[in-house]
């Protein structure tokens, strides 16, 4: 699968996600078999860009190519500037945001409320392909509500500018994220344009991830929610495309390990007070269906530096490591 210049190590990518996909999470994805990762949505304001959110949010060190940056914004002037600054920064492709569904987004006529407007929507993609010499890609959702759903018109819109991919998330703006995705819109979308697509949206399982390719065709599958907590799902889906009937979910002790060096990295990335607090949404997804989570959430929400936090989440899956199997939950 090729963007542009940037032929991808495989299809599949992780979902763009605000509050999630930091350095740390990118990266822990990227070495657990993603072929590419984008930053959080950054606004397309620069006159916010001086806050230490923002600056960590532009933060891509040590990250592998092709670094990826998710630009969101109602004003087509305000975007291509965007663009162009975090190009000249080190962006490698700009990403433009019409899929969020979030009312603090949408209120502002961005993400996927841009999808009411389709004279906005080709303004702002001819303005940030004019802007950059990079390749500029777009995620959206299948439309604005079920009776709306215009994702084909927009798609073909968007081929027709320059945009060299599209991720479809599986749902319309109105139904948020309810219900099932529905994959018939995708499929249209792919049969309608040429360029590289992504199906977005409820794939949680190598047997998902292969049911949506058959049902809509596409050239690469985006993974969210199903990677918090679970960031070896790129490599369990990588193995069953490859025909590897070997591949095994990672032990207690192995989901330890990852944990506790994610865990070290937010603390380093954050700083270990901001990096504290962080970590727990982290710590709740890996902990997931497992027995006594209550518990460890408990016990982790009251710890307030980084060697008490550690040290308790160890405890927690050494003690699981050494409980009679039967007494664990499924870590799906």
């Amino acid at each position: 699968m090729q963007i542009g210049r940037y032929k991808l190590v495989n299809n599949l990518a992780l979902a763009p996600m605000a509050g999630v996909t930091d350095l740390p999470f990118r990266l822990l994805c990227r070495r657990m078999g993603a072929g590419l990762a984008a930053g959080e949505m950054l606004t397309s304001d620069v006159r916010l860009w001086h806050t230490e959110k923002s600056r960590r949010r532009m933060d891509h060190s040590g990250e592998p190519e092709p670094r990826v940056v998710q630009i969101a914004g109602g004003d087509p002037e305000m975007m291509a500037e965007a663009a162009q600054r975090n190009v000249d920064a080190g962006a490698q492709i700009i990403d433009i945001n019409m899929g969020c569904p979030a009312k603090k987004v949408c209120n502002k006529a961005a993400g996927s409320a841009l999808m009411r407007d389709e004279p906005l929507v080709r303004q702002i993609l001819e303005a940030v392909v004019k802007a950059v010499s990079v390749p500029v890609t777009l995620k959206m959702r299948t439309g604005w509500d079920p009776e709306h759903r215009n994702g084909p018109s927009i798609a073909r819109m968007a081929e027709a500018i320059g945009i060299q991919a599209l991720a479809i998330h599986g749902r319309t703006r109105a139904c948020m994220y309810q219900g099932s995705a529905e994959y018939e819109t995708i499929r249209a979308i792919k049969q309608s344009v040429s360029i590289p697509i992504f199906a977005n949206g409820d794939i949680d399982s190598a047997a998902k991830a292969k049911h949506v390719l058959e049902q809509t065709g596409v050239d690469g599958l985006m993974i969210g929610r199903s990677a918090q907590g679970r960031p070896w799902i790129f490599s369990e889906i990588l193995a069953d495309m490859n025909g590897d009937r070997s591949f095994v979910p990672p032990s207690i002790e192995a989901v330890r390990d990852i944990m506790l060096a994610h865990l070290r990295d937010l603390h380093a990335f954050y700083g270990e007070e901001a990096g504290v607090r962080v970590a727990r949404k982290h710590i709740d997804w890996y902990a997931k269906s497992r027995a006594s989570a209550p518990a460890l959430r408990q016990a982790v929400m009251q710890a307030t530096d980084a060697t008490t936090q550690l040290d308790r989440v160890q405890a927690y899956f050494n003690a699981l490591a050494e409980a009679p199997e039967e007494s664990l939950s499924s870590a799906a």
